[in-house]
């Protein structure tokens, strides 16, 4: 679409999750190419920050979630000043959408009726259109509505050195390929089992391949994360729940690949230019596998959907999930043990 005037400032509103926060950088990369003068200010989540704290030519305001009317009524405050051309209103929950009305600009472009959750449409004037399209290309597609053409898939994440020797010595000892296994979601339904995952550990580790497992803080991580270790009996470089997400990045920048399923790491994996192994089924890799990666991912859904759902997967409404504890049994250690060493030879 054409823009009815020239386009000087921009906000982008991502608060979070981090994987989605690591797929709005190429947008960033898209604009400042096709508009260098255009001045870009982002909100973001104050641990989102973190990953990308330093992105050249990015004014940043790292605000929190609100949380009640008094949260909400000190945005109005803090952005009563501030003017936009266009606002890319790139999140859609109804925390986030009740901070659009706060934010002055004459265009607010958020997503089309089927992706527009929780009354998006409400508070923007354009929309982009609808396409079953991975979720970068989604996002992509804000800069397409104020009528950018030329997509720049770019990261560059600003990652600091501290990070990045800190990392280093994190790592186990030796020789080998490094696997950096990151195994939760924070969805359990989205998780691998732990006994599988102890056993393609044993599998790598009599290859040699150096082990080293990540993740947050998350109740469903740790838990995962203690079954695991407790079916293997050797010891394995554990840093979970003990990393910032810029010492996340760093630590998957090291991995010769990455083994996860559909979970923030897959993606900040591919912005550091890492390999991954994504383990999919309750939702499809073409919708939120790892970018440009999806012929190395491990994608069950369209058996899930068939075997579980009973339907279609060729004619299921576009968000359609497969909420089954059974979905993930349905990779079997075989297939990731022949995708790992197939990635990392």
């Amino acid at each position: 679409m054409s823009m009815p005037m020239p386009i000087k400032r921009i906000a982008i509103l991502r608060l979070s999750a981090l994987g989605d926060v690591c797929m709005v950088v190429p947008v960033i990369r898209t604009i400042q190419k096709a508009l260098p003068q255009a001045h870009i200010t982002w909100f973001i989540s104050r641990p989102a920050f973190d990953l990308v704290k330093g992105l050249e030519g990015v004014e940043f305001i790292v605000i929190d979630k609100p949380r009640n009317p008094l949260d909400y009524l000190k945005l109005r405050k803090q952005f009563r000043n501030a003017k936009f051309d266009v606002l890319l209103a790139m999140q859609a929950a109804l925390r986030t959408n009740l901070i659009y009305p706060f934010i002055n600009a004459a265009i607010k472009v958020g997503f089309d009726d089927t992706r527009a959750r929780d009354g998006q449409r409400w508070f923007t004037n354009t929309q982009i259109p609808f396409a079953r399209q991975h979720l970068m290309d989604s996002f992509l597609s804000f800069a397409e509505a104020i009528g950018i053409k030329e997509k720049v898939i770019e990261w560059n994440l600003p990652l600091k050195n501290d990070d990045r020797e800190w990392a280093k010595q994190q790592l186990p000892k030796g020789d080998g390929k490094l696997l950096v296994i990151n195994p939760a979601a924070s969805k359990a339904e989205r998780n691998w089992p732990a006994n599988r995952y102890a056993e393609i550990i044993t599998l790598m580790h009599q290859r040699g391949v150096r082990i080293i497992l990540t993740g947050g803080p998350h109740t469903v991580e740790k838990t995962l994360i203690a079954q695991i270790k407790q079916q293997i009996d050797f010891p394995v470089t554990d840093v979970s729940a003990q990393t910032s997400p810029s010492q996340l990045a760093a630590i998957l920048e090291c991995g010769d690949c990455v083994l996860a399923p559909d979970t923030g790491p897959v993606h900040m994996a591919v912005a550091v230019g890492t390999k991954v192994v994504g383990l999919y089924a309750v939702a499809p890799a073409w919708l939120s596998g790892p970018y440009s990666q999806r012929e190395i991912a491990i994608d069950k859904y369209d058996e899930a959907v068939t075997t579980l759902l009973k339907k279609d997967p060729a004619t299921v409404p576009w968000g359609t999930r497969v909420h089954s504890s059974e979905a993930m049994k349905l990779i079997s250690v075989a297939e990731v043990e022949e995708r790992l060493v197939q990635v990392l030879s």
